[in-house]
């Protein structure tokens, strides 16, 4: 697959395939948009990552569902997340994470790693981070340590005598990393916000799928 920066919540990608479900699996992407009372353009970032995970197809400015976005909306919230897993591993983006992620000898890295590996050099890049960031999370390829701001592998807790490995920045206050194994969050995305609001703290809860508000008109998840 090709390297694509999801600029969208998971939310609001499911949003959108809930929708288009609503209509028959096939429609024109002005129509949904004007059915969410949004510009077409505050859609475009969910169909167009949508499509990089091979979920839907355009064509002539109309969007269909494929059998893997199909399938994916037919399934429990767990196998949802398994199957978006395993479609951002075929990403070249997620499976270059990943894998730089399980050669790391201290099995983590970064923030400034991530963006050198990455290539992030737009204004917003920032923004392409978090957005990385909260996808992995959510569907457990990797969770994010906010004292030293790092990546880790899922399954790995670091003990509470070892000292945060510095990355030369300050720590992000607020608490424990709401990860795969269930861990609290001291706070929990506000439904709506665009995604360059979105932080590693403040992504939806793992096996959660808000929709937010503005694409909620006609959605049930």
């Amino acid at each position: 697959m090709p390297t694509i920066y999801p600029k969208c919540a998971p939310s609001e990608m499911m949003g959108l395939l809930v929708l288009l479900n609503e209509h028959k699996g096939e429609d024109d992407l002005a129509r949904l948009a004007d059915d969410l009372d949004l510009e077409i353009d505050e859609i475009l970032p969910s169909s167009d990552f949508a499509e990089a995970l091979q979920l839907v197809r355009m064509k002539d400015g109309r969007i269909t569902l494929t059998d893997i976005g199909r399938k994916l909306l037919a399934a429990t919230i767990r196998d949802r997340k398994e199957l978006l897993r395993e479609q951002l591993k075929r990403t070249t983006l997620f499976r270059t994470l990943v894998r730089a992620l399980e050669s790391s000898a201290e099995h983590q890295l970064t923030e400034e790693q991530v963006q050198q590996l990455i290539g992030v050099t737009v204004p917003s890049a920032d923004s392409a981070l978090l957005n990385i960031i909260n996808w992995g999370r959510f569907v457990g390829l990797f969770r994010f340590d906010p004292e030293g701001r790092t990546l880790q592998p899922v399954h790995l807790r670091r003990s509470p005598r070892s000292p945060p490995p510095s990355s030369g920045r300050p720590p992000a206050g607020g608490g424990a990393d709401s990860g795969p194994s269930g861990a609290r969050s001291t706070s929990s995305s506000s439904a709506g916000n665009p995604p360059h609001n979105l932080s590693p703290l403040t992504s939806p809860p793992v096996g959660t799928i808000p929709v937010p508000s503005r694409f909620s008109r006609r959605t049930n998840l």
